[in-house]
């Protein structure tokens, strides 16, 4: 079940990694699309499907100072914060219906609070985890108020510094979430691959002792592959259904196929690392009887010498280690040999 491996993440169990499908602002404003959303999440193979809760009031205030104009060469540049807010926004009218679409569908769901009032609204639906955004890694009263809930936080980490992952994860940690996981984030929209610094995420493992994945929003997959690689437990990523129809999050968002095969690849990656072992794999072992060793390569009579022109390290296995050939040029045979036959130990004659 995806409520499983999302405990498993939080709770750094080792397996395949947590894909989380945001939603964000991608429902348009109708909840049909968004209902179809979540089914298009659980199709493709996420884990977790996300949601935000948030009003244009919660997340700002409606002013014509230059600093609530969006600018700075993002996707929204010239927007007003709550016209923004305003466009993107989840109804929280819908969550009943969301959650209960989710739980038919046998599909986890988290969700987004932006102040203590979401909290508290989404307090009523039970829900396994709060996610807090990078944006709001700096708000420690809000952190410590999720945390009051006695439930697992995941924090976006974005533009973040160690100092202020520290206070966000003691902070969590004070005010009562049982357990804490982090996401390396990048908080460009979309993202630059060349600046993901995805190195960070043994770094941060090491730091904190907690679980670590990987809020992407970068254009393609090679980031959440390449994160895996690096021990990222949980990944988490834009969904649309169509990036033509457009909305604040449609350009660095993937549409269905696109999860789908991002779900694949993951398990794939999560599979290939494996664990440290050496020697053959169960699929390898066929294959050592391919290897080389000592065979006749020119029939031999009883008696006679053994040369580099009768004897030869060729494939396959059966015979005699390829580095004892010296040990064995100038011995004589015991018995005849024929071209092919694999040269042991008990062919060779005691001088």
């Amino acid at each position: 079940m995806s409520d499983d491996r999302l405990r498993e993440a939080l709770a750094g169990v080792a397996g395949s990694p947590c894909l989380i499908a945001e939603i964000s602002g991608n429902h348009s404003g109708r909840i049909e699309r968004a209902l179809e959303l979540v089914g298009a999440a659980a199709s493709a193979g996420a884990d977790v499907v996300k949601f935000q809760h948030y009003t244009p009031e919660s997340m700002t205030v409606r002013s014509d100072h230059p600093d609530f104009q969006v600018t700075g060469g993002t996707l929204w540049d010239g927007r007003q914060l709550a016209d923004l807010y305003a466009e993107a926004m989840t109804p929280w009218e819908w969550t009943e219906e969301l959650v209960a679409e989710c739980d038919r569908l046998g599909l986890a769901w988290l969700s987004t609070p932006f102040d203590p009032s979401a909290v508290d609204f989404l307090e009523s639906f039970n829900p396994p985890a709060y996610k807090i955004a990078s944006f709001e890694i700096v708000d420690l009263p809000l952190i410590r108020y999720s945390a009051s809930k006695g439930r697992p936080l995941i924090i976006s980490t974005g533009m973040a510094t160690v100092d202020e992952i520290d206070r966000a994860v003691r902070a969590a940690s004070e005010g009562g979430a049982p357990s804490v996981a982090l996401l390396r984030c990048n908080s460009a929209y979309p993202a630059d691959p060349g600046q993901m610094d995805l190195a960070a995420i043994p770094v941060m493992r090491s730091l904190w002792d907690v679980p670590v994945g990987l809020s992407d929003h970068t254009l393609t997959s090679t980031a959440a592959i390449a994160a895996v690689a690096l021990g990222a437990s949980i990944v988490e990523k834009h969904v649309t259904l169509r990036r033509s129809d457009g909305g604040p999050d449609a350009e660095f968002s993937l549409e269905p196929q696109e999860l789908a095969r991002l779900s694949s690849v993951l398990g794939e990656a999560h599979a290939a690392i494996g664990r440290p072992r050496f020697g053959p794999s169960a699929g390898e072992a066929a294959s050592l009887a391919f290897r080389r060793s000592l065979r006749v390569i020119a029939p031999i009579a009883e008696g006679k010498a053994f040369s580099e022109r009768n004897v030869r390290s060729v494939r396959p296995a059966g015979g005699l280690a390829p580095d004892l050939l010296s040990t064995v040029i100038g011995k004589r045979a015991r018995r005849s040999l024929s071209v092919g036959d694999p040269l042991t130990s008990a062919d060779v004659a005691d001088e």
